[in-house]
């Protein structure tokens, strides 16, 4: 998973980014929405809405952009016409690409997320032709200068984490999705600070890319496909070098 726990830590420093442009918000809001929606209001009895909340906050969301997103759902404040659509197809050097959309027009998106395929080098595939490549898992960054290793990474073993790593600035836990909540927790009461926590899909297996100028095209045609309006959650099985990577995120 070297591509996507690199990659972590460059779309957080893109969050931070996005959150001033009000960008970020408006896509943690669309998936408040259809979490209460579809599970109800009360996040206790709503794993989705709780780990759509937990997000928000962990991005300075003010509770009363929570609260207004929940009664909208619930009919409070309109009606809701989103509909989860999923994308699958390949990138430069037969990298993998799942994208989940929130749409209210399905015709509109699909066309956005051809055109940038297409001009990025990339192509639309069928349903299930990646997806099944990739697990569904947990991820907490904490501050690597924050913490001594031994502590975090005996927490995280005791605790039953699936892995952890050490990448950059940042420790990685990453955990079953139904122990997501327990970690939050077990985090909490250890009084341990996380930069970043979601769930998210990691892929069973990588692509190396070695060739810079494919290795800039998948990471474009990631992140133009990130930056859509619609567009939720973007996941790849890229495998690429640390120099192109931390190139990457100093040209942004």
């Amino acid at each position: 998973m070297a591509g996507h726990s690199k990659w972590a830590q460059i779309k957080h420093k893109k969050a931070r980014m996005d959150q001033r442009r009000g960008k970020l918000f408006t896509k943690l809001i669309r998936e408040i929405t259809v979490a209460a929606k579809m599970g109800g209001p009360n996040p206790d009895a709503n794993p989705r809405l709780r780990s759509a909340i937990e997000v928000a906050r962990s991005y300075n969301m003010p509770n009363a952009n929570i609260e207004r997103a929940i009664k909208r759902a619930t009919g409070g404040e309109g009606p809701v016409n989103l509909e989860e659509v999923s994308y699958e197809g390949y990138g430069p050097g037969k990298v993998a690409i799942l994208v989940e959309t929130l749409t209210d027009n399905r015709n509109r998106t699909t066309s956005e997320i051809r055109h940038v395929f297409s001009k990025y080098g990339g192509n639309l595939g069928s349903s299930g032709c990646v997806s099944w490549l990739f697990h569904n898992r947990g991820i907490f960054l904490i501050d690597r200068n924050e913490y001594d290793e031994d502590r975090i990474l005996d927490l995280a073993v005791d605790s039953g984490a699936i892995d952890f790593k050490v990448e950059g600035s940042t420790y990685q836990i990453i955990t079953k999705p139904e122990d997501f909540h327990k970690f939050r927790e077990i985090l909490k009461k250890n009084n341990i600070q996380v930069i970043q926590a979601e769930l998210t899909k990691i892929p069973q297996s990588t692509v190396r890319i070695e060739d810079a100028r494919n290795a800039e095209r998948v990471l474009k045609l990631f992140e133009q496909l990130d930056s859509l309006d619609e567009v939720q959650h973007v996941y790849a099985n890229f495998d690429i070098p640390e120099e192109i990577m931390e190139k990457f995120s100093e040209g942004d």
